[in-house]
């Protein structure tokens, strides 16, 4: 059995989350939160803070995880330094109980947009790795007849033209009045996410057919 090693980071890391997690307890205490309410602030803002990191970290939407991460870290970093005497915590400012308070409904926003919202285009599927067996030449092998002298000859034989290539049919109109609607979707999607609406996202918010929503996402600026 190998020897444990503490990590210098790791303890550091541990220290200094208990010290802000005591802190943020203290600050919901001293505004009128008491019991596991106080308990339940700290928690609720290291989450948004770790949610908003991963999110940064897995390629995701970087200004909407930006923005609650900026938002998580201050209120973090400011419930470190009111603790430190900046602030009567035995007469806490008005301001204050307001912001805490206020706080469980912004934290519930801010990890329902970190979890539902999607901008990046899901990977394509992995082509198979299954062997395909070519497609047999459509030219027929020359025919071998015997000649006069009972020799083997081959006579050609004529080939046979290829099939003329397959036009992709044209694509079924769009009715003008859902392309409209379509417009509305991408708007409010844009002006909720600040990213354009993907083609996934088009097609089960209007339920229609995946090559119908194509043709609509094609019309959309």
């Amino acid at each position: 059995m190998g020897r444990i090693r503490p990590d210098a980071v790791l303890v550091q890391a541990v220290i200094a989350g208990a010290l802000s997690f005591a802190h943020l307890h203290d600050l919901a205490a001293a505004a009128g939160q008491d019991g596991w309410k106080a308990w339940a602030y700290p928690i609720s803002v290291d989450l948004l803070l770790v949610a908003a990191w991963r999110r940064l970290r897995g390629g995701g939407a970087s200004r909407l995880a930006w923005c609650w991460f900026v938002i998580a870290l201050v209120a973090s970093l400011g419930a470190n330094v009111a603790t430190a005497g900046f602030l009567d915590l035995q007469h806490p400012p008005a301001w204050l109980r307001f912001g805490i308070a206020g706080w469980p409904a912004l934290a519930f926003l801010g990890g329902t947009l970190l979890a539902h919202t999607r901008s990046a285009e899901e990977p394509a599927e992995p082509a198979s790795s299954v062997d395909v067996a070519p497609a047999p030449d459509p030219t027929p092998a020359p025919v071998q007849v015997p000649d006069e002298a009972g020799e083997a000859a081959y006579l050609p034989v004529a080939e046979v033209p290829a099939e003329a290539p397959r036009t992709a049919p044209a694509p079924a109109p769009v009715p003008a009045a859902l392309v409209d609607h379509a417009r509305k979707v991408a708007d409010e999607h844009r002006a909720r996410t600040g990213d354009p609406i993907d083609t996934d996202t088009l097609r089960t918010r209007l339920g229609v057919p995946p090559q119908l929503a194509h043709a609509i996402a094609a019309q959309l600026p």
